[in-house]
């Protein structure tokens, strides 16, 4: 395999919109945004992973607003931002104060991802949205293209496509470290929520909270009690609301995948599972995707899996050295090429072939601080493209998504046409490519 040259590797990251850095012009003393140059950002979604959202973007922007369904869980967020304004509905917060908002974070549950973002990108807000970009295949596509024409800086919250690991990876195998790559296992030790067939909701819930705005958190879902089992963290394991181990793992372990096989769509998809229901998706499953030849790489075959599955130990892998709970192997005819979550702590298998490979030089431009971070400096400087944005970000959330509709086929191959988003040999999963929204929510 022929190695990249640096002229070559700018040219194409630079069309995929992935691997940019911030130009130090545009940043005031020691490296940050002056102070004229901080924009204003909404928060969708304060408590979880959104207090950490909204602290990271924090450092080099000004928090104006905070939209959350449950001001108690979003107490620690509320109060280190006193001067941001407090809402519960975010169509409320768009409108009251449209003119004040450069920008959005949006860290909610999947299903409520892209009505709030395909709202602020209507309005012309830069969005940050985090993984997987949305619930359905069907809205990646759409946010992705809704985004371009509306000509906002976009990201999404997978944080190792900011990190050293996939920068590596990529270099590595582009060097042709393990040459020709036709196979690739995945796998994740998620979930570690309850899924699965017996999953089932209280037939007599708890009284809703008085602090907490159901119909709200429900959003575009169909109309049910509320449940703890489902609020604030259980609901990744129902089909209405998440999108399962794969959903939630798979933009974080399968990103340096997607990147450094220059992936794009599957061409099929077919996975086996444990059972399911007709609420909660299997507890594990084992998806293979098989992607076309691109340019001079061969057709490749993605395997994941999930619920504690795993591949096969390669037989050149150390006896002592452990496989880990999530992980990617990418199989050479040269030989194997091993990283953890995000692309972390890459490695040659056997560890003999790491000490003799003479590493190549590190072309890809380094980004090294949080997704929300980088998207805050897109904002900053209109030629700064964020390292994960919906260029990048939304066909690798069509292909995480894709693969969690194969298990309730299990055993089928299904057929994809990416153009027109369909199963060519399947009527019934191109329905679920897609899903109808309560009323008074869409897109």
């Amino acid at each position: 395999m022929a190695k990249i040259s640096r002229r070559n590797f700018v040219k194409s990251s630079a069309a995929l919109g992935a691997f940019t850095f911030v130009p130090k012009h545009v940043l005031g003393a020691n490296g940050q945004p002056s102070a004229n140059n901080r924009p204003n950002i909404a928060i969708v979604g304060a408590g979880g992973k959104g207090k950490s959202d909204t602290k990271s973007a924090s450092q080099e922007s000004n928090i104006v607003a905070i939209c959350d369904i449950d001001f108690e869980r979003a107490s620690e967020t509320i109060k280190s931002f006193p001067k941001a304004r407090k809402y519960h509905d975010w169509r409320i917060m768009f409108d009251e104060m449209d003119k004040e908002i450069d920008g959005v974070i949006i860290s909610t549950p999947d299903h409520t991802h892209a009505v709030i973002a395909a709202e602020a990108i209507k309005r012309g807000k830069h969005v940050c949205v985090q993984k997987p970009l949305t619930h359905t295949v069907y809205e990646s596509r759409y946010l992705t293209e809704l985004a371009r024409k509306h000509g906002v800086k976009t990201q999404m919250g997978n944080q190792g496509h900011c990190g050293e690991g996939i920068r590596l990876v990529c270099e590595w195998i582009w060097d042709g470290a393990v040459g020709d790559i036709r196979e690739v296992h995945t796998w994740t030790d998620r979930p570690i929520w309850p899924q699965g067939e017996y999953v089932k909701l209280s037939e007599k819930p708890p009284a809703l909270p008085d602090h907490i705005k159901w119909d709200l958190w429900l959003g575009p879902a169909p109309a049910v009690q509320y449940s703890p089992e489902i609020h604030p963290f259980k609901w990744r394991g129902f089909w209405d609301y998440g999108t399962g181990a794969l959903g939630d793992m798979g933009c974080h372990v399968i990103d340096p995948v997607f990147e450094a096989l220059k992936l794009g769509s599957p061409k099929s998809v077919e996975a086996s599972s444990s059972r399911y229901n007709e609420i909660s998706g299997p507890a594990a499953s084992i998806v293979h995707y098989t992607f076309p030849k691109r340019g001079d790489m061969p057709e490749v075959v993605v395997h994941w899996y999930d619920g504690g599955l795993l591949p096969m130990r390669p037989e050149t892998m150390e006896l002592a050295r452990r496989i880990g709970d999530n992980g990617v192997l990418f199989i050479g005819d040269k030989g194997i090429l091993g990283c953890g979550c995000y692309g972390s702590s890459p490695r040659l298998i056997p560890e003999t072939d790491m000490q003799a490979y003479e590493r190549p030089e590190k072309t890809i431009p380094r980004v090294n601080p949080s997704p929300q971070i980088d998207w805050v400096r897109g904002i900053v400087d209109s030629s700064h493209v964020p390292c994960s944005n919906f260029e990048a970000s939304g066909p690798l959330s069509e292909m995480v998504l894709l693969g969690n509709l194969a298990p309730r086929f299990r055993g089928d191959k299904l057929i994809w046409d990416s153009k027109n988003l369909k199963f060519t040999n399947n009527q019934e999963a191109s329905k679920l490519v897609h899903k109808e929204y309560r009323e008074g929510w869409s897109l």
